[in-house]
């Protein structure tokens, strides 16, 4: 029960043992407890606790305190500060003592560790005071809980107690941006002792060397505590944008720091006044500059409002304009108004800048008509029409032009453009498509003002619509062969035919030294001139002809010398044919090769740089030579050497041909080792010729000797030995092996002498246990036990040996076969 109450209340139904644990209790409040024992005649009368018991987890002293470290340090005191425990044990640590150690300058203790609170220290931070000047100590501190003090806290020092001294230094960002409104800490990080002194100063963005001290008051406030100096700004505006300098001062010399501070909000007012650009009595251009003050971020669109000048309410009219120049539209003729520009960012629209009052109107006339306009450029289908502006605007600029065309047999004009031809900076061009080959055209055109469409211009000159003919160009020809009074010539059409088909063409040609050209006409693209002197020199040119005349000449680069031409020999293997030829043995070894030169090459071919084999023929017409060998064996292989030669010079080709066979047969010696009384070992030697290619597995054939059929063994041998299992005690056989490749089995290899299955019969160990039983002066009687391997046979006798001592022959003893 707890204590405030009277009834007792039963915790558990029954309890073998004599603990037991208690659950369901309420964390701080105190209960009395009472047992009492039952057996089988029933419940025995109750034993009581004492003392109350409070319910609570069981409290412990805390940790130690952690990262104890020294703060400033005078002659006579040193701040220390730390980290409150990680586990307080149980209970809320409610303050902590400090202990110091004081060294002498031999190095020793010179006092025990003493508390220097005097009273309880409830903050994680401490000065110990009254210290002695130069004095050499240690600290270390301890977190108490109800439980009582912790383990002292890892130590700090040795420390000499004396005044510090160092220079001011400052931590600060550099750079800071923050939206209008917003409030703002700036907070240098100061360290210098004695501490310094502080002042802050402001320049603005745009001149940061005219620096001016900050003013403190409601809105700004400058806050020192132990080690940092904050700069608060509170609601910040576009106005604390600058760049702001701290200056720290003290008796050891000067630091500064300086960061720079955006506050980001809307624009201000464009710059005006707006300028009216254009005047019309339904729209007007406006045009103004952007805003001194962009808010810190690129100005995105300006908002543009309009309103009567008799009226107050404002009328949007776009946010869209991103450039200080808009036309604003559907505009009220005679009517007055006022225009309103606000620049926008991402923060928010600024402030606006009103116009003056305009009043919409007309302060201009349609422009003059155009002088009559040209066509060039004409085709079967398109003409392009040219033309320069009026001599008259009106008094506005020419904003377009309307282009109209008609045939000439016909009195209808149709507008060729949908949208307006822009105007161009020299002349206006405008390509027409769209026409009918053959149809004759004219053209006019009408200028555009702001004030509308001008009278039309003079028509052009009658156009056909029709291909522009001109002749061909070139083509590109080349001399192929020649000999002592012929040259061969050869050329490609021209890149252009000038819009005809070429017809033919004109070949020229002159002895050198001289100026007329000879021409003969023709009609394709290659050519034989005949008829030349021997060991004179020519020029030649090819002229292309179409519709519209004859083209410009395609001249042959070199002149020509009219003698025999020797060109050294050159040899070509057929496609069928590589450098690498693999022949199945009894198939077809053919090597193609064409053979060119001049004069004609006489061809030689040979085999390892030796005669070709009987087998091989050579058949040969006026541009090849090819060397064909029928039903080939093994020893058809070889590197095969095709030579060419004439008065140029020689060539070389040379062909691998591997023939490939079934392998060779197997090596002798055939080996053969007897195992057991059902199987033998075989041994060989691979094939002199695995018959070009590699052997990929043995087949090992057996027969009985009394029997003349043989019988596969396996096929799947890779090695040159194999154990043959299955054979029959006392049998005898012979056996043959054959290699094969992936073109076939190669010939068998057989034993030559039948081998008979048995156990095979080794010498026994030697005997064991060896004793003398009995010495007379003339005999000795010896035993043993027999070995433990027979060497698979029986045991038929012993032989017994002795030797002198110092003698180092043995002697046999016995002449008898010994059994026992």
């Amino acid at each position: 029960r707890n204590i405030d109450g009277k009834a007792w209340t039963k915790v558990n139904p029954n309890c073998g043992s004599t603990s037991f644990v208690v659950p369901d209790l309420i964390t701080g409040q105190e209960y009395f407890f009472r047992v009492r024992a039952e057996n089988r005649f029933g419940v025995g009368p109750p034993a009581e606790t004492i003392q109350r018991t409070t319910a609570r987890d069981p409290i412990h002293p805390p940790d130690p305190p952690i990262k104890l470290r020294i703060g400033l340090v005078t002659k006579n005191t040193v701040s220390l500060t730390w980290k409150p425990p990680k586990n307080d044990g149980g209970a809320p640590v409610t303050h902590y003592n400090v202990e110091c150690l004081r060294w002498d300058r031999t190095g020793e203790v010179k006092e025990s560790w003493k508390q220097c609170n005097r009273r309880d220290v409830e903050e994680t931070k401490f000065t110990v005071e009254d210290l002695v000047e130069g004095g050499e100590y240690e600290f270390r501190v301890k977190a108490v809980n109800i439980a009582g003090p912790s383990r002292p806290s890892a130590t700090v020092g040795p420390l000499v107690v004396k005044d510090q001294t160092c220079p001011p230094s400052i931590e600060l960002k550099e750079f800071m941006e923050v939206e209008e409104g917003t409030d703002v800490k700036i907070v240098a990080k100061i360290k210098g002792v004695p501490f310094p002194t502080l002042t802050w100063l402001k320049a603005p963005p745009k001149k940061p060397d005219d620096k001016s001290p900050v003013v403190y008051d409601q809105h700004v406030n400058k806050i020192v505590d132990e080690n940092t100096c904050t700069l608060l700004i509170q609601q910040s505006r576009r106005n604390d944008t600058g760049l702001y300098t701290i200056t720290a001062v003290n008796d050891f010399g000067t630091a500064s720091k300086e960061m720079r501070l955006n506050v980001l909000g809307r624009p201000g007012p464009p710059v005006g006044p707006i300028k009216f650009e254009s005047i019309l009595a339904d729209k007007m251009t406006i045009s103004w500059l952007p805003p001194l003050d962009d808010g810190g971020s690129k100005i995105t669109n300006y908002v543009i409002e309009k309103k009567e000048a008799n009226r107050k309410t404002w009328v949007p009219v776009t946010n869209e304009p991103k450039e200080c120049i808009f036309t604003v539209p559907k505009l009220m003729e005679g009517h007055e108004y006022v225009f309103r520009i606000m620049a926008q960012n991402k923060y928010g629209i600024g402030e606006p800048l009103d116009s003056e009052p305009e009043t919409a109107r007309n302060l201009f006339t349609v422009p003059g008509p155009c002088d009559k306009p040209t066509v060039s450029s004409i085709t079967r289908d398109s003409m392009t029409v040219n033309w320069e502006e009026p001599e008259h605007d009106g008094g506005s600029p020419i904003t377009g032009y309307w282009l109209e065309r008609k045939e000439t047999t016909g009195k209808r004009w149709t507008r060729v453009n949908r949208d307006p031809i822009k105007p161009m900076a020299l002349g206006v061009s405008y390509k027409v498509t769209g026409l009918i080959e053959g149809s004759e055209y004219q053209f006019r055109v009408s200028a555009i003002n702001a004030a509308g469409v001008g009278p039309p211009s003079m028509p052009s000159d009658p156009a056909l619509a029709r291909d522009p003919i001109a002749p061909p160009g070139p083509p590109v020809p080349k001399v192929t062969d020649w000999t002592k009074s012929s040259v061969d010539l050869e050329w490609t059409p021209p890149v252009k035919d000038g819009g005809s088909r070429v017809t033919g063409y004109i070949v020229e040609f002159k002895e050198e030294g001289k100026e007329e050209w000879e021409r003969v006409e023709i009609r394709g693209t290659k050519f034989v001139v005949t008829g030349l002197k021997e060991g004179c020199f020519y020029k030649f040119r090819v002229r292309a002809v179409n519709a519209a005349g004859i083209g410009e000449p395609g001249e042959v680069t070199d002149i020509i010398e009219m003698k025999d031409r020797i060109v050294a020999p050159d040899i070509n293997l057929d496609a069928s044919v590589r450098d690498r030829i693999v022949v199945h043995a009894g198939g077809v070894i053919r090597i193609i090769a064409y053979v060119s030169g001049k004069p004609p090459p006489t061809v030689s071919w040979t085999r390892d740089e030796q005669a070709l084999p009987e087998e091989a023929k050579i058949e040969e017409t006026a541009i090849s030579s090819s060397l064909v060998i029928r039903n080939c064996k093994r020893s058809h292989q070889g590197l095969y050497t095709l030579l060419a030669k004439n008065d140029g010079g020689e060539r070389k080709k040379t062909i691998i041909v591997d023939v490939l066979d079934v392998p060779g047969p197997v090596g002798m010696p055939l080996l053969t080792e007897n195992l057991t009384n059902d199987s033998c070992k075989l041994s060989w030697f691979a094939p002199e010729d695995d018959g070009g290619s590699p052997i990929t597995n043995y087949i090992i054939e057996k027969r009985e000797s009394d029997h003349r059929a043989w019988t596969p063994v396996t096929y799947t041998v890779t090695r040159q030995n194999a154990t043959i299992q299955g054979l029959i005690q006392g049998k005898a056989y012979f056996f043959r092996i054959a290699a094969e490749n992936i073109i076939g089995m190669g010939p068998f290899t057989e034993t030559t002498k039948e081998i008979l299955i048995r156990d095979p019969i080794t010498v026994p160990d030697r005997p064991e246990d060896l004793e003398v039983k009995a010495v007379t002066k003339n005999s000795v009687t010896l035993t043993w036990n027999p070995p433990k391997y027979n060497g698979g046979s029986d045991i038929t006798m012993y032989v017994l040996e002795s030797r002198l001592i110092g003698k180092d022959k043995f002697h046999k003893v016995t002449k008898e076969k010994m059994l026992d």
